[in-house]
């Protein structure tokens, strides 16, 4: 076919492997393309769709169920639309979890002490940014008990024991958000649902699930 390249010549404009080519044309990211002879021709406008296939999957990072709905041409202008906008929600979310994440290892860069266990100030950062918070015990050994014990300790004569699964959001039936932190899910990059949003999500689901299933020593 004049004016049409190969899969390699394709896949090299945008420095991708050609099996990526491949695969975002079998989940739906790029049409299937004319062929000749049996193997696939690329012209300009099958090139400049990959282009926007990369800036949607590479440069902004959506999944490729959702980049799909804008790629392919085959969406209405409010449909691609609403999709980017719901990625864009994500990314700020992510943005402002990575921001908070940079702010506190830099304010850690501030600690003098040789063993960062031994700071002076390490008790409130635990308090405040840690699920030891939860627990409203003065010491840790206390607030560790508690935590095992699947309650938590309200200081005063009445101190009395909640079970956190209370205070906890149930498993919300809406497979798209986090049960831990009721945030969109988002799809991994090859397309599969998750169940929580991050590994933090995931660990503090885990240690609650501990805690109340388990007591005693």
């Amino acid at each position: 076919m004049p004016g049409a390249v190969s899969i390699g010549e394709a896949a090299a404009l945008y420095g991708l492997a050609p099996s990526t080519v491949r695969w975002w044309e079998r989940r739906g990211v790029l049409n299937p393309p004319a062929r000749d002879g049996g193997k696939r021709r690329y012209g300009d406008p099958d090139l400049r769709r990959i282009g926007v296939a990369y800036l949607c999957c590479v440069v902004g990072a959506m999944p490729l169920d959702q980049a799909a709905v804008v790629t392919s041409g085959k969406s209405t202008h409010s449909t691609w639309q609403g999709t980017v906008g719901a990625q864009i929600t994500l990314l700020e979310q992510r943005i402002e979890e990575l921001t908070a994440a940079r702010d506190y290892l830099r304010h850690l860069l501030s600690c003098t002490d040789d063993d960062m266990a031994e700071c002076p100030v390490l008790e409130g950062e635990l308090s405040a940014r840690t699920p030891r918070g939860r627990v409203a015990a003065t010491d840790l050994v206390t607030a560790a008990r508690t935590a095992r014990g699947g309650g938590k300790r309200h200081e005063g004569a009445s101190a009395r024991y909640v079970n956190p699964a209370a205070e906890r959001p149930e498993r919300d039936e809406n497979p798209g958000l986090c049960p831990g932190c009721r945030r969109p899910l988002a799809r991994s990059p090859r397309g599969r649902p998750r169940t929580y949003c991050s590994r933090a999500c995931r660990q503090r689901a885990y240690r609650a699930r501990r805690s109340e299933g388990t007591s005693g020593g």
